[in-house]
């Protein structure tokens, strides 16, 4: 029987009550490897009533003594990256070198979260009017949470909680049902790191977990990450009930090749970024936008033999450059988009539908797709397809190229590749997208920047980590005082500091 993963509430692990269980795959065999319990909106309340009882001492501990446990947390992860970046890859089905860059970017954020006694300060202003002085400060929202997605089952998880924590708040994780091994993990590190009973919990399961969170009071603020659709739901539902909320939703990112760019340069960048991960990231790269016929035709030529080349591998090779999807049912709707996008028109380059990995016939591989002529009206260009497929959508000049992705409905991310800084610089501020590369395939930005798309691709006005993060995970509350000497009178206008 398959081992059954529970949840993580007040500083331990306890089973699942609800007695719903979830197949955990083993990508890379297809076999299920484990089970876990999907939470009742019972089980969320008890790990929210966790969290309501340890906030008020987390928040009144001075924000140096807050920092001391995220840099500890950072200690114990670094020295775990082995084990969590294995654990990863097995239930994702990213290789193992992708799946420690997905726990090293989220301790990138770990790090700036370790700063928060400078991040968390307030403005002063002295004799602001005749002795009075005004000052500010950031305190903590009270019991939050994130919603977050199985393609990055480690980052996402660090660049919520660790900015949320390290403010005072506490915090509630809803990872995905399809990978939740690694944010439990967390967890426990985060115990370990000296953080106080009920500071960070894990509540495994699905909409109706989902629904308990949104639905709680005493939840103030939710962030999310996953797709489009349910970006929506969480943020129209979450604010309708009062919360706070970030949702970051999918997304189709352009890369546009002028034809001035070094262009094996170009071809190698698009490669990484469109097949990495298998393209389950939603900065991946799955639309090329080569400028001018012959641009195309030469960006199509040089990748068609990469794309070929591609070294498909099981979840834990160290030398392949992707693994599996991450279940079945995923790979099927990936090749359903490719046999949309013939039916489209669209001209089958490199054609991975029925790639199979000998000795893992049973896993859930994708061989790399290559797609050309896709353009704006079909369905395939049009929605995330989230595989290894990378679509060719050719622009006759500059200004149509800056149109494609600019009137896409996802605004994730863009990139320009070109030698041309008059043009860079034209496109990045033109362009209606809200993260830009410039000969940068995957334009996250670095942990003290902010991430965040626009359109269907986010939903609310404050990204995450960054500077931004810590003012959504905090209040303001400003303080206009004065210490008069003398005993005042009565005053009946509206106070000014003339």
């Amino acid at each position: 029987m398959a081992a059954e993963l529970g949840h993580f509430i007040n500083g331990e692990r306890v089973g699942g009550t609800s007695g719903r269980l979830f197949d955990i795959f083993n990508p890379s065999t297809g076999e299920v490897q484990r089970q876990v319990t999907l939470a009742s909106a019972a089980e969320v309340e008890k790990a929210v009533d966790a969290a309501q009882k340890a906030f008020p001492a987390w928040a009144a501990i001075n924000p140096q003594r807050r920092a001391r446990v995220i840099f500890k947390f950072k200690e114990l992860v670094e020295k775990d990256m082995d084990n969590l970046a294995r654990m990863l890859s097995e239930e994702h089905g990213k290789v193992l070198p992708d799946a420690r860059g997905d726990v090293q970017r989220g301790l990138e954020v770990v790090e700036f979260a370790c700063g928060i006694p400078h991040l968390q300060k307030g403005e002063y202003t002295d004799a602001a009017g005749p002795g009075i002085d005004v000052y500010s400060m950031r305190q903590p929202l009270g019991v939050v949470a994130g919603i977050t997605p199985f393609n990055f089952p480690a980052m996402i998880p660090m660049w919520m909680f660790s900015v949320a924590i390290a403010c005072g708040n506490t915090f509630i994780n809803k990872p995905s049902e399809k990978d939740p091994s690694v944010p439990l993990r967390l967890a426990e590190l985060m115990m370990e790191a000296g953080a106080p009973e009920g500071v960070l919990n894990v509540v495994n399961g699905d909409k109706e977990a989902v629904d308990a969170i949104l639905a709680d009071p005493r939840v103030k603020a939710i962030s999310f990450v996953g797709s489009s659709k349910i970006a929506h739901y969480i943020y129209a539902t979450g604010t309708a009930n009062g919360k706070r909320v970030q949702a970051f939703g999918g997304a189709k990112n352009h890369m546009i090749v002028l034809p001035d760019a070094d262009m094996e340069n170009a071809v190698n960048n698009l490669i990484g970024s469109a097949f990495g991960s298998a393209g389950e990231r939603c900065m991946a790269t799955p639309v090329a936008v080569p400028v001018g016929e012959e641009t195309a035709d030469t960006l199509v030529a040089m990748l068609k033999p990469k794309v070929e080349a591609l070294r498909i591998g099981p979840s834990l090779s160290e030398d392949s450059d992707l693994g599996p999807l991450v279940t079945a049912a995923h790979r099927e709707q990936v090749r359903a988009y490719i046999d949309l996008a013939v039916e489209e028109g669209q001209e089958l380059v490199v054609d991975g539908r029925d790639f199979s990995l000998q000795g893992y016939e049973n896993g859930f591989f994708m061989g790399g797709t290559l797609l050309d002529r896709a353009r704006p009206g079909h369905k395939s260009y049009d929605e995330e397809i989230f595989g290894p497929v990378l679509q060719v959508a050719r622009a006759k000049n500059f200004e149509e190229a800056v149109a494609l992705p600019s009137n896409h409905q996802y605004g994730n991310g863009v990139a320009i590749f070109t030698r041309n800084g008059a043009a860079a610089r034209e496109f990045a501020q033109k362009v209606n997208v809200g993260m830009v590369g410039v000969n940068v395939p995957i334009p996250v930005p670095v942990a003290y920047h902010t991430f965040g798309g626009w359109k269907r691709s986010g939903y609310g006005d404050i990204n995450q980590h960054g500077p931004e993060g810590v003012r959504f995970w905090t209040k303001v509350k400003t303080v206009t005082q004065r210490w008069p000497e003398d005993v005042q009178g009565p005053e009946f206008v509206i106070p000014t500091m003339g």
